[in-house]
């Protein structure tokens, strides 16, 4: 459903110097399936997130999401995706359950279907409580719940969560996680990023390791341990970093 083919990012400096944010990475995610963009702050990850969802225009290469390329059909996109970013922005002034009807109306979602669709999500993610409150006077968790309701009012077929439980406590960010085993169970097409290994670990079908953006590997966490004959993730991380220093590989900058 989604298959990344050679994409790239390149930013431009003050200096005039070029920053390849994202170097030729290319993957695939299958329906019913979740793959974790795992790497350290700076690896790539929401530059290569947000070309996905047509925020960011690649520099060269192209995606697409179920047969929708990113570059010539970003409409067709955004219609079928459903994308959380860090900094996904909410109306303060307005009750949670006004800011998901905004952007299911947005998504020309019929009164009806939205009405339903927050009953459903409001039960699943635990916002009962809360849909009637202001946005500005919820926690940060709550914000986040209300992010995941807004992103996906629309029921899509692929979503994309950038670092979902960041910030979280542990019980909103368990409540998150099981949201995600969810959509896959849907048969969704699933991409999650993060930086915590635990997380990758239990939740992900497959695993794509980006550092400094590129890819260093790719596969289910037992492939990757066979490679390496290591166990715990962390150490598995470090060795393909230190393998791709060991072959030169060109060091690409952060993050943009």
């Amino acid at each position: 459903m989604i298959e990344v083919k050679g994409l790239t990012k390149t930013f431009r400096r003050k200096s005039g110097e070029n920053l390849v944010a994202v170097d030729n990475l290319s993957f695939q995610v299958n329906k019913g399936e979740i793959v974790s963009l795992l790497g350290v702050n700076g690896a790539g990850k929401t530059t290569t997130m947000r070309m996905l969802s047509t925020v960011l225009r690649p520099t060269s290469g192209t995606a697409t999401l179920e047969g929708c390329d990113i570059r010539t059909q970003p409409g067709e996109v955004r219609r079928r995706l459903g994308f959380l970013s860090g900094d996904t922005g909410l109306y303060p002034r307005l009750k949670a359950r006004e800011v998901i009807t905004y952007f299911g109306r947005l998504y020309d979602v019929p009164d009806a279907t939205i009405a339903r669709r927050i009953t459903e999500l409001a039960e699943f993610l635990d916002m009962g409580e809360f849909l009637d409150r202001k946005v500005d006077f919820l926690s940060t968790g709550m914000k986040q719940k209300v992010s995941i309701a807004r992103s996906i009012i629309h029921d899509p077929p692929v979503m994309i969560f950038d670092e979902p439980t960041a910030g979280l406590d542990i019980l909103t960010a368990a409540n998150i996680v099981g949201f995600i085993r969810k959509c896959r169970e849907e048969g969704k097409c699933v991409v999650f990023s993060t930086h915590i290994m635990r997380e990758a670990e239990r939740i992900a079908d497959r695993i794509v390791v980006i550092h400094r953006g590129r890819l260093l590997a790719e596969g289910t966490l037992e492939a990757l341990r066979d490679d390496t004959g290591m166990t715990d993730l962390d150490d598995i991380f470090i060795e393909f970093v230190n393998r791709m220093k060991d072959e030169g590989e060109k060091v690409v900058g952060d993050e943009y």
